[in-house]
């Protein structure tokens, strides 16, 4: 009873988000709390929500402070060479844009943090996929697939709790997938040139300083006149109607695009070096694990505030343009600890993978590396990767380990499913994904999983073919 209604809570929660009928926050407080009642343990409901919350509440501390903390490195100006760099590679072309947006999300993975190459991605790419009107869940979706499958690195979590949870060597692990990650992500970014072939299609091609501008205004005309006299709004390359913006176009894409103001009043371009080197530090602090990750944080936004912004006033507006992310995603978190502490309290996560796990037939024993690959897609998607980690590969271990299969064959399947999992309703990254691009849950999972599942079953195909599973 437990396992079906487990799946029919899932299943409930994700049809109501996709199809818009609830919010993401409401659903994920109150699909649960409906859930724990039906299983008769509704007086346990306060219990299994404050070991959520508990269980979380770092998480949560960690991305209130790392968006202040970004949030100020991007109004100071720390950014903007990236930006920049990046427009100049991409010369406003929709293409060059998704392909350098699966580009960015990779190497800013390499810190391991989600949070972290998420906010850096979208606050880089943001604005120009809103300049030029392309579709927002392209960036998010190739965004989240691209640090899933960098998410695999030793310091990014799934290997180090397989290598746990198996009592193996992480680099044993991870050293020989390599090729088949490689592949993978070869295969984010041969996804992101398809989609950017579509958007160019969509749209059409600007200039980069139409795309840096826009729209000059056109000088007054005497009544009347006409002819080749005549201004006339320019058009793009490709013959996008979309190029020409109108004055109402400019002053409202004005406030999105000020990522590249040269003159905005927060910039600190004096202080940039400081920034660049405190912004270093954190993060190299924080692959080292020196500190706990929401002290790094709190520490850091309290130094960057206080040294680029030294009046009080002035620090009080910074944390106050930055509040409406800050609540939003910090809310999201607490209101995932609901569905987490409900799913895991009531036992429904562990009844779940026990009917998985049995329902995997004797004959597929010796093929244990296979289906340890497949049900990480589902399974990472609908659990944390603790749960996965730590309760179903053990069990998935042994079952291989008695028709001759390798642990490490096992703990290297496991990581397939990753692609996926960063899209997942259960990861607190995602929502500083969507909530950053303004980009509805249900919108992003609906475009985003079908190409993540295909990136996971890659690598699990060239795991297979480069006999690493």
């Amino acid at each position: 009873m437990l396992t079906i209604l487990g799946f029919a809570m899932i299943a409930t929660f994700l049809v109501l988000i996709m199809t818009k009928k609830m919010s993401p926050i409401a659903a994920l407080v109150l699909i649960p709390a409906l859930f724990c009642v039906a299983v008769g343990q509704g007086a346990k409901l306060g219990d299994y929500v404050i070991d959520g919350v508990g269980n979380l509440a770092p998480t949560a501390a960690m991305l209130m402070f790392a968006i202040v903390y970004f949030g100020v490195m991007i109004d100071v100006g720390l950014f903007d060479p990236i930006v920049r760099g990046i427009l100049r590679f991409c010369q406003a072309d929709p293409m060059r844009i998704v392909v350098g947006t699966a580009v960015l999300a990779a190497i800013v993975s390499l810190d391991g943090d989600g949070s972290t190459t998420f906010m850096i991605t979208v606050s880089a790419m943001y604005p120009l996929y809103k300049r030029l009107k392309m579709s927002l869940v392209v960036m998010t979706g190739v965004a989240a697939t691209a640090n899933g499958v960098m998410n695999t690195l030793p310091w990014g979590g799934p290997t180090a709790r397989a290598a746990t949870a198996l009592k193996l060597d992480a680099a044993e692990i991870f050293i020989p997938m390599i090729p088949a990650l490689a592949v993978g992500l070869l295969a984010v970014f041969l996804l992101s040139y398809v989609l950017g072939l579509r958007e160019r299609k969509r749209l059409g091609m600007l200039t980069l300083d139409e795309a840096l501008v826009g729209e000059p205004e056109q000088e007054a005309v005497p009544a009347g006149a006409g002819g080749a006299g005549e201004d006339r709004p320019r058009k793009a390359s490709g013959g996008s109607a979309s190029a020409g913006l109108t004055q109402d176009d400019d002053e409202e894409d004005e406030e999105e695009f000020k990522g590249l103001d040269p003159n905005r009043s927060t910039l600190r371009p004096k202080l940039y070096w400081f920034n660049a080197g405190l912004t270093i530090a954190l993060l190299t602090t924080m692959i080292m694990e020196l500190m706990p990750i929401p002290v790094l944080f709190l520490l850091g936004a309290a130094l960057a505030l206080t040294v680029n912004f030294p009046h009080m006033p002035d620090q009080r507006a910074r944390i106050a343009a930055h509040a409406d992310n800050v609540l939003n995603v910090s809310g999201m978190v607490f209101a995932a600890a609901v569905f987490t502490g409900v799913l895991t309290g009531t036992g429904m996560v562990e009844s779940m993978a026990d009917w998985v796990v049995g329902a995997v037939p004797d004959a597929m024993g010796p093929h244990m590396a296979i289906v340890t690959g497949l049900l990480s897609l589902p399974l990472t998607y609908f659990m944390s990767n603790d749960g996965f980690y730590f309760g179903v590969v053990p069990v998935l271990a042994e079952a291989g380990a008695a028709h001759g299969v390798s642990p490490l064959e096992i703990a290297r399947a496991s990581l397939a499913g990753q692609a996926l999992h960063m899209s997942s309703p259960l990861v607190p990254a995602v929502y500083v994904l969507v909530g950053m691009a303004k980009v509805e849950f249900g919108d992003h999972t609906r475009f985003t999983v079908k190409w993540a599942v295909l990136t996971s079953l890659v690598v699990l195909g060239a795991g297979i073919l480069f006999g690493t599973i």
